[in-house]
C-alpha cells in the first residue's frame, strides 16, 4: 500500500471506488463534466473534513501549495473554488448518501464483535435520537426553523457496537423526531433505545410487531394501570419492576399489549427515572443499562460537530449542505474502517489529529497512526547546551 504514497492516498484506497463507480452512474454524476469528477469532488470534500477546512478559499489554497502532490492524490488538475461549489451545487446528494451507506455496511461487519459500552448482550443495541443545526433564515430559507432562523436536523440511529450510525436523515428544523420511526425498518430482536421524545405508543406497537425490543422513559403524566409487580431488590436502585395496561381509550388502542414499567433510582444523580420497555426477559438493572447506553448517541453527535466541518457550510442550498453532511459522514465511517483494519489501538480522535496536520507526509499509514513509543529515543541531556551558562 505505502510505496512512497502520501498518507491521504493511503486512506483513499480504502474507499470502495468500484461500488462508488456504480452509484455515480446511476446518478449521472459525471454527465457533460469536464474537470473535478465525482471522485475528484469526494476527495476535496474529504481532505477539507480531514484537514478542517471551512471555506472554498481554504479548500483551494490549501491543495494549491501542493500542486506537485495532487495527481498522487488522485487530482488531474488543481481544484478550483468555482468549480468545487458548483459541483456541491448540481450533483444530487445522493451518490454521497450511497457511498456513505456502501461504507456503514462494511463498518458494520468490521465492529460486530465489539461489546456494547456496560451492557453484556448479544443482540444489536441502537440508539436513536437527533441533532439540530442552527443556520440563517435569510441564507437558508429552505430549512425553516423558528419564525427567526433556520436549521437542519441529523437523525440518527446509531449502532452502540462502535458508534457507527447505521442510519441518517437530515430534515429542516420543523420534523418532529418521533416521524422518524415511520422510516425505519426495525430488526428482529434488536433493542432500539430512545428518549421519551418518541414515546408513541401506535409507533411502538410497530416495533412490538416487529420482534425488536424498545426502551424509553415514560412521559409524566402516564395513565396506566398495574397488573403485576415483581419482586425487586431495592438496593440496587430499582424500585418496582411492574407489567401495566394503558388506560386511555386512544392509547390502549394503539398499544392493546402490556408494557413493562420500571422505576428506578440513579444512585449517582439521585434522580428516580421511569423505563417503559416490551422486553420481559432482562433484569431491571440491565434494562437501566440500556437506557444509560442511550447517552453514545449524545457523545456521537458532540464528537461529530467538535471535530467534522458541518456547522460552517460551503453552500447555501438544501444539495450542498446535504452533500458537505453525508461526505462528512463518510469520511468519519472511512476512518472507522481504517482503524479496524489496520487493527490500530489509537482512539478514532487521534487518528483524525494526526491526519490533519499530516495528509501530506508519505510514510506508512498504519506507522503514522500508531507511532511505536519504544522507538522514540530520549535526548541525552548532557549533551544539550545550557542556555544560561557562563
Amino acid at each position: 500500500m505505502y510505496v512512497g504514497k502520501t498518507l491521504f492516498a493511503q486512506v483513499m484506497e480504502f474507499v470502495p471506488w468500484t461500488s462508488f463507480a456504480r452509484i455515480v452512474q446511476r446518478h449521472g454524476g459525471n454527465s457533460r463534466v469536464r474537470t473535478l469528477s465525482c471522485a475528484e469532488q469526494f476527495r476535496a470534500m474529504a481532505f477539507a473534513q480531514l484537514t478542517w477546512r471551512e471555506s472554498l478559499r481554504d479548500i483551494e489554497a490549501s491543495l494549491s501549495a501542493h500542486t506537485s502532490k495532487l495527481y498522487a492524490m488522485g487530482f488531474r488538475s488543481a481544484v478550483k473554488r468555482s468549480t468545487l461549489a458548483d459541483a456541491n451545487e448540481r450533483r444530487d446528494w445522493r451518490i454521497w448518501s450511497d457511498l456513505a451507506a456502501v461504507l456503514i455496511r462494511r463498518a458494520r461487519k468490521l465492529y460486530a464483535g465489539d461489546a456494547v459500552l456496560g451492557v453484556d448482550l448479544d443482540n444489536t443495541v441502537y440508539a436513536l435520537d437527533s441533532s439540530t443545526i442552527d443556520l440563517c433564515l435569510s441564507l437558508f430559507d429552505w430549512a425553516p426553523f423558528r419564525s427567526t432562523k433556520a436549521a437542519v436536523k441529523l437523525h440518527t440511529l446509531l449502532d452502540l457496537r462502535g458508534a457507527i450510525p447505521a442510519f441518517i436523515h437530515i430534515s429542516d428544523g420543523k420534523l418532529h423526531d418521533v416521524n422518524v420511526l415511520d422510516m425505519l425498518v426495525f430488526e428482529a430482536g434488536a433493542f432500539y433505545v430512545m428518549d421519551r421524545g418518541y414515546v408513541d405508543f401506535e409507533r411502538l406497537h410497530a416495533v412490538h410487531r416487529a420482534g425488536a425490543f424498545f426502551v424509553t422513559r415514560a412521559k409524566s403524566p402516564m395513565d396506566a394501570q398495574r397488573v403485576y409487580s415483581a419482586p425487586t431488590d431495592r438496593s440496587t436502585g430499582v424500585i418496582s419492576d411492574q407489567q401495566v395496561r394503558l388506560n386511555g381509550y386512544y392509547s390502549a388502542r394503539k398499544y392493546p399489549e402490556h408494557l413493562r414499567r420500571i422505576r428506578f433510582k440513579d444512585p449517582t444523580s439521585g434522580k428516580t427515572l421511569i423505563f417503559l420497555t416490551n422486553n420481559t426477559a432482562l433484569p431491571a438493572l440491565t434494562i437501566a443499562a440500556l437506557y444509560k447506553s442511550r447517552w453514545q448517541v449524545e457523545l456521537f453527535f458532540k464528537w461529530i460537530k467538535q471535530h467534522l466541518r458541518i456547522k460552517h457550510f460551503l453552500g447555501n442550498s438544501e444539495n450542498a449542505v446535504k452533500t458537505q453532511v453525508w461526505c462528512a459522514v463518510a469520511t468519519y465511517v472511512l476512518i472507522a474502517i481504517v482503524r479496524k483494519e489496520l487493527q490500530l489501538d489509537a482512539s478514532l480522535y487521534t487518528c483524525l489529529q494526526i491526519l490533519s496536520v499530516s495528509v501530506f507526509e508519505k510514510t506508512e499509514l498504519s506507522c503514522a497512526l500508531q507511532p511505536d513509543a519504544s522507538r522514540i529515543e530520549p535526548l541525552d541531556a548532557a549533551n544539550q547546551l545550557n542556555l544560561f551558562s557562563f
